[in-house]
């Protein structure tokens, strides 16, 4: 194969690397965590940019900025200005060539000149049919005619005051002819005739060298022609009533009579696009004079600013990056901009084509599996480097066994944490030595083991205190990572995820991940353990494991026709109802785990009854610490012991 390698012609770096779809899933996954929807969680992720890549908000206030700058720059009287001074030109040069003659008709002259009205148009009116004696000021008044011509132009024809910086009477006829054939084609296209695809391209023959936009169709034609000549109009909304008054007398003036035919163009234009902004106008407060074509080219990039923002701000129903227009966005600011909108855009295609976000049946975005596999195992990755820096959690009470006896003993051995087998350690003892005196030879452990499989419920407390007290994205990031775990390690354990605010509810990965925190009173571990002990009964042949994450203590209970009662200080009905289910789940052989956030005395005395009646622990971890408490205690609940 042969390659062929050339200069690099700008746009996007070919050698960039890929935008980083982990540290987006990543930074998603906190948004959605911390409550945001996964349409708001997109948005702000795009808004802020990612690493290397300004973000929607930052290009937004730099479009802002340009516009600003435009405006404070700028004013828009420079045509008027530059007509006066060629004007003030004029007359001062023929005042020179009167003075030195004494006869009458040089005084008459000069009484001409004298008696001019003060306004720009009406002395250039007045002017139009004076015979000059100064050839200076015969050719500086004739620049006033060739001025204002171009600069019409230009307000209509962007470049056209360059293309035509010096106009020849071969020039003006040529313009006279594009602008007659321009509106009959398009006062036959007006009228519907079938003909106007022939004349269409009889007059792109004839006069395309005046287009280098090139436009292959009439209606693209009158596009651009009607989005400049918008512009031009909304330029003259902008200026007061004595600068377009003024304008519109000194644009009869304009060599070959053009200007009626600019205004027959713009009548049919307006006709033809009513959609285009023919009525706003801006205000303009600077010290740089405009041009009628400068004027009207700000107006334009003012329009294309603000449609630009409105592409930025994705605030208009089915928004896409997709849509932002990168040739405008360039042309504003610069080709950095563009590159970093065209990275947000491939991040945002990226995300839907990688599987990362789905539409739910409502028509919402929501994570998918993977993106909640891929959060799970960040999660997980955390609460590993906690556990090895051995940091995050206080067991405070412990109970329970350590397994269940097998029925067999074996001798001791250094690190055995198995429980002693008292009788046959004194049979040895007394077999030994014929005495009671032990020795470390003598002591025998009993055998224990965890069942392979395990049933576990972890159930999240999800009052508006976890929001409240910055306990939320911890709790959420501690059941992805305890998910994660048992999905890609113990595929054959059984885990269940049960929220409990008002009321308790089994949900999936997926619904706890988007759980918004919502005001409610009320923590139903009643009901929660009702929901867990169904789980463990669900699975009889596995070990029942249960762990509780909650900051307060029980305050609502469930009745028996479904309702929830809420109190607090809590009822002893209510405290009475919870630890009933604590010793129905303790029946089934269930260990139940508290970890316990926040250092309410109250719930501390609660939970530490619960660790003796379930024969459970009481951990006490900080909220970065609960993910690894919580995934320790699960293996150790779940580890085989010979």
């Amino acid at each position: 194969m042969r390659y062929r390698y050339g200069r690099w012609g700008g746009g996007a770096d070919p050698l960039a690397p890929p935008v980083d779809l982990r540290a987006a899933v990543d930074e998603l996954g906190r948004e959605i965590m911390e409550g945001a929807s996964p349409n708001s969680a997109l948005r702000e992720l795009l808004r802020r940019g990612v690493d290397g890549t300004r973000g929607l908000d930052d290009l937004t206030s730099r479009l802002w900025q340009r516009r600003s700058a435009i405006q404070r720059r700028h004013r828009l009287d420079g045509t008027l200005n530059e007509v006066r001074q060629l004007l003030d030109k004029a007359v001062e040069a023929e005042r020179r060539a009167l003075f030195p003659d004494p006869s009458d008709d040089a005084r008459f002259r000069e009484a001409q000149l004298d008696a001019l009205p003060p306004g720009t148009a009406a002395a250039v009116q007045e002017l139009s049919s004076y015979d000059w004696r100064s050839q200076e000021a015969r050719e500086a008044f004739e620049q006033i005619r060739d001025l204002l011509g171009r600069e019409l132009l230009d307000q209509r024809f962007q470049g056209m005051k360059q293309a035509l910086s010096n106009v020849d009477s071969e020039d003006v006829k040529r313009i006279q002819r594009m602008l007659r054939d321009l509106n009959s084609l398009l006062e036959a296209h007006a009228a519907g005739s079938p003909d106007t695809p022939r004349l269409f391209d009889d007059f792109m023959r004839k006069h395309g060298d005046f287009f280098p936009e090139n436009p292959r169709t009439v209606d693209e034609l009158i596009d651009a022609l009607a989005a400049r000549s918008a512009a031009a109009q909304r330029m003259m909304n902008s200026m007061t009533d004595e600068q377009r008054a003024e304008l519109s007398a000194l644009s009869q003036q304009a060599f070959g009579g053009i200007g009626s035919q600019l205004s027959t163009l713009d009548s049919l234009l307006q006709r033809l696009r009513p959609g285009e902004d023919w009525t706003s106008s801006a205000r303009f407060r600077g010290q740089d004079p405009l041009g009628l074509g400068e004027g009207a080219q700000a107006m334009a990039d003012l329009a294309e600013l603000d449609a630009l923002a409105e592409q930025l701000g994705q605030s208009y129903p089915g928004a896409r990056l997709e849509d932002i227009d990168l040739e405008a966005l360039e042309r504003q600011l610069g080709e950095s901009a563009s590159v970093d909108a065209r990275r947000l855009a491939d991040l945002e295609k990226a995300l839907r084509q990688q599987n990362i976000l789905e539409r739910a049946p409502d028509g919402s975005l929501r994570l998918t599996p993977k993106a909640l596999r891929r959060l799970g195992e960040t999660a997980l990755r955390g609460v590993v480097d906690q556990l090895r820096s051995s940091q995050g959690s206080r067991e405070t009470t412990s109970a329970g066994a350590a397994g269940e006896l097998m029925g067999s003993t074996r001798p001791w051995q250094f690190g055995d944490t198995e429980p002693w087998d008292v009788p046959r350690t004194l049979r040895n003892a007394v077999l030994r030595s014929g005495s009671m005196s032990l020795d470390v030879v003598d002591l025998e452990v009993s055998e224990t083991e965890h069942r392979t499989r395990a049933a576990v419920a972890l159930c999240v407390d999800t009052s508006w205190s976890m929001v409240q007290d910055g306990r939320w994205v911890p709790m959420k990031r501690t059941a992805l990572a305890l998910h994660h775990l048992v999905r890609t390690r113990f595929r054959t354990d059984a885990l269940q995820l049960v929220t409990f605010g008002r009321y308790a509810e089994a949900v999936d990965i997926g619904q706890l991940t988007a759980l918004e925190g919502v005001w409610e009173q009320g923590t139903n571990l009643h009901h929660a353990l009702l929901l867990a002990g169904r789980h463990i009964r669900r699975h009889p042949d596995a070990q029942p494991v249960v762990l509780v994450v909650t900051d307060g203590e029980p305050t609502a209970h469930l009745e028996p026709e479904g309702d929830a009662e809420f109190n607090y200080p809590p009822l002893p009905r209510t405290l009475t109802k919870t630890l009933n289910e604590v010793d129905a789940l303790a029946r089934l052989g269930a260990t139940i785990s508290v970890f316990k956030l926040g250092d309410d005395p109250r719930l501390a005395a609660f939970v530490d009854i619960v660790a003796r009646r379930g024969g459970g622990r009481v951990v006490s971890p900080d909220e970065e610490g609960l993910g690894a408490a919580v995934v320790s205690d699960y293996l150790k609940s779940r580890r085989r012991r010979r």
